[in-house]
């Protein structure tokens, strides 16, 4: 029961008082513009060499599929375990369950790489301001880590208004030094050697398969642009704020990361010599910005986005922390992470992610593993936990995909709205579910050691299949949980021995 205020609830229930900008504002942190123009584009150049930009376009079409599915399920139903809540409301809850566990998998592990990688840019910024120095003085990466997940520590779990504001702005300034440089480039030419080269949008010199293996890396990018979806119980008026902020995040995010990308692309050039220097740069966007326009713009393009992964790594926290949340609430986990802190987030739970972080990079920085071919090892690590997720994260789209097709085909969608729109909302998310099956083929089917980053996060799935098929008992209570939650009645009668294969719409 709601007290007088609608904003504050008495059953210790998320307060439903954000607004729009600050659903916005977490998703666009989650994604990180500025990080990812800076830190992503390295590892595709030697996947794809020149072809970067071709493949974040495709990148963007797919990740744009994927949002038109979350458009519709979150027109109608909001809850704080984002995809677990609103494929468990469809499909049914031990599908939900999967993909929420897929979902979870994917933020810890963009929790551990952008927690390392903010290491990475710290020492970046360190070098940035030692020009003309051989060989900068560095601090140990682990070091940096440590007080990073100090800091981390100290916001987990706080009210999300006032993290989303300091993100907000950090990513605002990021953004505003994109724009500047990209203009930069474009207005000298790009690199003397090649200039502007459209001929980085086809497949010269690259093959299909490839490219679509490359793919994956580019939807690192946009991993997160749902965070949002996980604030749907805290924000005001969600049926209408979270589409809005979902498609604002996806609209950004499309234009500015194809044209970022091709802009650093043809900045460095795109011959041997251009290409080998993209590749092995520590931070693109510094690097360029030191080059085309002057080594104090190149300080402010290194320290936005040391800022944005660190801002990053604290969205990550929040979200995670509220699937964590979601999950104790409704029976898998125990009690104490289901509950909220008198100042507005599931600290506890926050706190326990933090940990996981902080002990897994601790053993990376101890053993000198993983070796990405980066030759920097807390980027390395960045790298490694952060394809690992999104391999996890893109499992759990394609449940969304399938979740999306499920709803405007379903009883309770035709008595809302008839069938206005049921061939769209059939088609578009049924084209998102193969591109990303395709996807993530190429991703692994080549793979031959058993602990390359996409197969380490297929681990991580699987887990979580048999855990849905075998703890039916769990099962069960996350049914009937999110029934009471999303007020949906008999959730819980797929578990029944005579619907194990049905949903609530069967």
């Amino acid at each position: 029961m709601e007290s007088t205020d609608t904003n504050k609830k008495v059953d210790g229930s998320p307060r439903r008082n954000l607004p729009l900008w600050a659903a916005l504002a977490l998703s666009l942190a989650m994604v990180g513009p500025t990080l990812a123009m800076s830190g992503n584009g390295q590892g595709l150049v030697g996947i794809v060499g020149k072809s970067v930009p071709l493949v974040f376009l495709i990148g963007a079409i797919g990740v744009a599929l994927v949002g038109y599915g979350f458009l519709r399920l979150t027109r109608h139903l909001n809850h704080a375990g984002s995809a677990y809540g609103l494929i468990g409301a469809t499909v049914g809850p031990r599908t939900g369950f999967f993909a929420g566990w897929a979902m979870l998998g994917a933020y810890i592990g963009f929790s551990i790489g952008t927690l390392a990688l903010t290491a990475a840019f710290v020492n970046a910024l360190l070098a940035a301001f030692q020009p003309g120095v051989e060989n900068p003085f560095q601090l140990p990466w682990w070091l940096i880590m440590l007080f990073g997940a100090v800091v981390s520590f100290i916001l987990a779990g706080r009210d999300v208004t006032v993290i989303a504001k300091v993100l907000l702005v950090i990513e605002g300034v990021g953004i505003l030094a994109m724009i500047i440089l990209v203009i930069a480039i474009f207005g000298q030419g790009g690199a003397q050697s090649t200039g502007i080269d459209f001929s980085t949008f086809s497949f010269e010199g690259v093959d299909v398969g490839t490219v679509m293996a490359g793919v994956v890396a580019a939807f690192l990018s946009w991993a997160g642009f749902e965070a949002c979806a996980s604030l749907g119980e805290e924000t005001n008026n969600p049926k209408r704020n979270i589409p809005r902020a979902l498609s604002g995040t996806l609209l950004i995010t499309g234009v500015l990361f194809v044209v970022v990308m091709f802009a650093q692309t043809i900045g460095f050039g795109t011959d041997a010599a251009g290409l080998e220097a993209f590749g092995t740069s520590s931070n693109t966007l510094g690097q360029l910005g030191t080059e085309y326009i002057g080594a104090w713009f190149g300080v402010i393009a290194v320290f936005t986005a040391t800022c944005a992964a660190f801002g990053s790594h604290l969205a990550t926290i929040a979200t995670s922390s509220r699937m964590l949340y979601a999950f104790s609430r409704d029976g898998f986990g125990p009690k104490s992470l289901g509950k909220l802190h008198p100042k507005g987030g599931p600290r506890r739970a926050a706190w326990l992610v933090l940990g996981i972080t902080v002990v897994t990079l601790l053993i990376c920085a101890a053993t000198g593993w993983p070796v990405m071919g980066t030759e920097d090892a807390a980027i390395d690590a960045y790298f490694y936990f952060a394809v690992a997720g999104v391999v996890c994260l893109m499992v759990a789209y394609f449940m969304v995909e399938v979740a999306a097709v499920y709803f405007v085909n379903s009883s309770r969608f035709n008595s809302i709205h008839g069938s206005k729109g049921r061939f769209l909302g059939t088609v578009i998310p049924i084209l998102g579910a193969v591109l990303i099956a395709i996807i993530l083929w190429f991703n692994v089917k080549d793979s031959t050691d058993p602990f390359t980053p996409g197969l380490a996060g297929l681990y991580w799935v699987a887990a979580g299949l048999i855990l849905a098929i075998a703890a039916s008992r769990i099962a069960k209570r996350v049914g009937e949980s999110l029934a009471r939650e999303l007020l949906i009645p008999g959730l819980g009668k797929e578990l029944d021995p005579i619907h194990l294969s049905g949903s609530e719409e069967r």
